[in-house]
């Protein structure tokens, strides 16, 4: 694509790089047929290729977005499909993140827009302040259709029932099972503690039972994404720095005992920090720091390819990444490591536990009693166990997951399955105690 900036333009890192990644675009047309709201909505302008267009007229004549423009930038789902699809190898994600920073720099949005964005930018990045706000979605919801749209979405999501504040999100070391084997950090990150503290706590035990050493390090919070995403790179910047600074003086340079890696278990996440080197680029201060730091990050799933399992730790796996697993982080390795064919096995004894919720990629585990290797839509059952009531979980054309003592869990869909022979997660929306 043929490109127009000023000198005076170009002397701005962020526009420079913006115009590199634009002048790669050939309008080839390939990341329309994946990306989901073009193939949604049918309207070009809500392709990557449209919103190339409308992102180069709005930085290249330095002009302040428009109605229209932020319409279909915020329409964007930065699911990055157009990243893996693009020929040309365009830099998508970094455009539209530096978009958005214009956008927020030059866009007035409606008062009601605007509040709700500050709202959320001040409320979901930290725990406490979240999970009191779910509490009260869930009170509020006899009241949901009084209330405006937007706000009566959101409390109608919230109203759902939460779980107890995790032991696992505390700072702390968490020490390894028999001899260390290896140490990490883990970001237990903000959303996801108050929402699915399960998912932490899963990956606690399976890598400690692995002899991995675990950091919850004192200062570490929220990654930065969701300001990020709202270009608000002030708050986003300072949120990674936080980080950055808790993270590094673990590191054995900086006087701890050091960190083979920082373990992240929500793929949105994972691909913020993993672009900490990116954001600061131009800090003199952090700049080095940063990108130290989104080195040694990693997707559990990542991680778990890295270090020595033992044999048959690992069942039979078909995996289907988180899009930004699958396009901001690709790692081919891992997936060559974790999706695999395998002939049909038995059925374990039981499930055990749930350290199969050690990160969000779907998965399949096992295959049926003398049938075929699972679809993604038909998942295995392992009964018997029992549920919190005491009652035992059977129906064997039906999909559970529950471990002996605990509550019935109702989850949508599976998570990367780990553990030892038999620790097996399968998850359905339906759950059938009787």
């Amino acid at each position: 694509m043929q490109t127009g900036f000023s000198p005076r333009q170009l002397a701005d890192p962020a526009m420079a790089q913006s115009e590199q990644i634009l002048r790669k675009c050939v309008h080839c047309g390939f990341c329309t047929a994946t990306c989901p709201t073009f193939v949604t909505l049918g309207d070009e302008l809500d392709s990557p290729r449209g919103r190339i267009y409308l992102i180069k007229d709005m930085l290249e004549n330095d002009k302040p977005a428009t109605e229209r423009v932020v319409r279909h930038l915020d329409r964007c789902l930065s699911c990055l499909s157009c990243t893996t699809t693009c020929p040309s190898g365009v830099d998508y994600m970094h455009l539209i993140d530096h978009a958005r920073a214009h956008i927020e720099k030059t866009y007035q949005r409606p008062a009601a827009d605007k509040w709700l964005r500050k709202l959320l930018a001040w409320i979901v990045p930290r725990p406490t302040l979240f999970r009191a706000a779910l509490i009260g979605a869930r009170l509020a919801s006899p009241l949901a259709g009084l209330m405006p749209g937007r706000l009566r979405g959101m409390v109608k999501m919230g109203a759902r029932p939460l779980p107890p504040p995790s032991w696992v999100d505390r700072p702390q070391v968490i020490p390894a099972q028999g001899a260390r084997k290896g140490r990490v950090a883990i970001l237990t990150g903000c959303a996801q503690q108050v929402l699915e503290t399960e998912i932490n706590e899963a990956t606690v035990r399976l890598l400690t039972r692995l002899g991995i050493e675990i950091v919850v390090a004192k200062g570490a919070g929220c990654c930065g994404s969701l300001v990020h995403h709202m270009g608000k790179e002030d708050a986003s910047h300072a949120q990674a720095i936080n980080n950055i600074a808790a993270w590094h003086t673990e590191l054995s340079d900086a006087g701890g005992e050091g960190l083979d890696a920082i373990v992240i278990t929500a793929s949105g996440c994972g691909t913020t920090v993993k672009d900490y080197g990116n954001m600061l680029a131009h800090d003199a201060v952090w700049a080095q720091k940063a990108a130290r730091i989104a080195g040694l990050a990693c997707d559990i799933t990542e991680y778990l390819t890295k270090i020595d399992l033992p044999a048959g730790l690992v069942q039979p796996v078909v995996l289907s990444p988180a899009a930004a697993n699958q396009h901001a982080m690709p790692t081919p390795a891992r997936d060559r490591a974790l999706s695999h064919s395998a002939a049909p096995s038995p059925a374990p004894a039981s499930v055990s536990d749930r350290a199969a919720a050690a990160t969000r990629n779907e998965a399949v585990a096992g295959a049926a009693p003398g049938g075929p290797h699972l679809r993604p839509s038909a998942w295995l059952i392992i009964p018997p166990v029992r549920c919190s009531t005491g009652k035992k979980l059977t129906a064997p054309h039906a999909i559970y997951c529950a471990r002996p003592g605990s509550r019935c869990l109702k989850l949508a869909k599976a998570i990367y399955v780990a553990g030892q022979p038999g620790f097996i997660t399968c998850y359905s929306p339906k759950l059938p105690c009787n």
